[in-house]
């Protein structure tokens, strides 16, 4: 049965690449042939370097993995923006994306999908993130939170967005910022709130 994991986050800047590379070799590591695929990228200068670098990955885990970074960066943008914003006056055909995910899924049994920012990043003026992951129904989300300060707000904002849509879900913390006052600042009430708590 073919599986798609998609990647979200609190915010931008908070590991959703990072986490997308612990994952793919997750799977790989329980002998699954991986993909990878970002429907949209902004910041382009000359290549997608997110999609690229994960590209590169996803080919040494899965030789079979045989596409272009146009096929897994199918809308590229120069501008670092909302998708919204960095588009301009092109559509993102939100079929098109749907129609490279069943493209992709041919060569792999998981694909993980990385989205753009958080949950509501515009990608049309009346269309979001979450919108993007309720029509594409993965079979889990992830959802990445940092460990900064300030970070709790964040966490269960989006928590409840995604209970909102009936998603399924789990969350992981990438202790990547105040990694030294995290366990007095923050993990108090993450142990009191939460039954599970997990790290990248």
């Amino acid at each position: 049965m073919k599986e798609i994991y998609f990647i979200t986050a609190t915010n931008t800047d908070v590991g959703k690449t990072y986490a997308s590379e612990k994952f793919l070799k997750k799977f790989a590591s329980q002998n699954k042939k991986v993909g990878y695929f970002k429907p949209i990228e902004t910041g382009v200068i000359d290549k997608p370097l997110d999609g690229t670098k994960l590209l590169n990955l996803t080919q040494k885990l899965n030789p079979g993995f045989s596409v272009s970074i146009d096929d897994v960066v199918p809308y590229q943008f120069e501008l670092p923006a909302a998708p919204f914003v960095a588009k301009k006056n092109t559509l993102i055909e939100i079929n098109v994306i749907l129609e490279k995910i069943t493209y992709l899924q041919q060569f792999c049994d998981v694909l993980i999908i990385e989205g753009a920012g958080g949950l509501m990043v515009p990608i049309e003026k009346d269309f979001f993130i979450i919108d993007l992951i309720e029509k594409i129904n993965p079979t889990n989300t992830f959802l990445i939170t940092p460990s900064k300060l300030g970070s709790i707000n964040d966490t269960l904002l989006s928590l409840n967005m995604l209970k909102n849509y009936n998603l399924n879900h789990e969350w992981y913390i990438n202790l990547n910022k105040d990694k030294d006052s995290f366990d007095l600042v923050t993990l108090p009430f993450y142990k009191a709130y939460f039954d599970t708590i997990r790290f990248l």
